[in-house]
């Protein structure tokens, strides 16, 4: 038996307790300890009072819906939210998406896709944590977009910016290659560290919400630009003219 996520502990938010046992049947062996709590307020105390490494959310909750709980729980905490949705429930997916979960399982998930996105967001949670090098990463700055790596922290105008890690990561990643387009799967690799799925729409909705923090219209789009058929791609400020008696004193 592999013991490498003794310590890794789950908080399981759902009524469904033969789906509750299911889970912690699955993930146990593996090394993960799985808690459950079955209402929505109860299950909101625990998710601030204790320490864990990620959440299983579902939306259904008796007692406090499970966008209440996530909306509470933001407030105060950054722990991995999966959100857990009924099958082609796509409105209920991409509104937990705005409000800040990491990502979904859609319902009845197998249990390699559920590990999959498990190990994904805590992957990202851990790498998050980690401290940089010795050097500090210089920040990136796209007209009045400035993004300093070391401290996670976006402005706009000197204006902090609230994002969350999948809109930071996109972000970023879109940054660091600007002027270049990027496909959804390789934004689903490198942000949201999960394989590509057709049909998949949670970058498109993470893109969305990010367009709106940064006031950016996607028709007439300052920063980032879709490229129908294809992906996004972070557009570079247009180089400022330069006058021409000025430039020939510079000479």
């Amino acid at each position: 038996m592999c013991n490498s996520h003794d310590n890794t502990r789950i908080l399981l938010i759902d009524d469904d307790r033969k789906l509750c046992r299911l889970i912690a049947s699955y993930l146990q062996p593996l090394g993960y300890q799985v808690i459950a709590e079955h209402h929505g307020r109860s299950g909101l105390a625990r998710a601030l009072s204790e320490s864990f490494d990620a959440v299983l959310l579902d939306i259904m909750l008796p007692g406090m819906g499970g966008f209440d709980v996530l909306r509470e729980l933001r407030r105060e905490s950054e722990v991995p939210v999966l959100i857990l949705t009924a099958l082609g429930d796509e409105p209920d997916r991409i509104v937990g998406l705005e409000m800040g979960a990491d990502d979904y399982l859609p319902k009845t998930f197998s249990t390699r896709e559920l590990l999959a996105r498990l190990r994904a967001v805590l992957r990202r949670s851990t790498m998050a944590r980690l401290p940089g090098p010795q050097e500090p990463a210089a920040p990136i700055v796209i007209g009045n977009l400035r993004i300093d790596l070391e401290c996670h922290r976006v402005t706009l105008d000197e204006t902090p910016i609230d994002l969350t890690p999948v809109e930071h990561d996109l972000l970023v990643a879109l940054a660091r290659s600007a002027g270049r387009v990027r496909s959804r799967e390789q934004l689903l690799l490198e942000a949201a560290e999960r394989e590509f799925e057709a049909f998949d729409r949670a970058i498109d909705v993470h893109i969305s919400s990010l367009r709106r923090k940064l006031g950016d219209d996607p028709r007439t789009p300052r920063f980032i630009e879709t490229v129908r058929g294809y992906g996004y791609r972070m557009l570079k400020p247009p180089a400022q003219a330069v006058d021409p008696l000025v430039e020939s004193e510079i000479a």
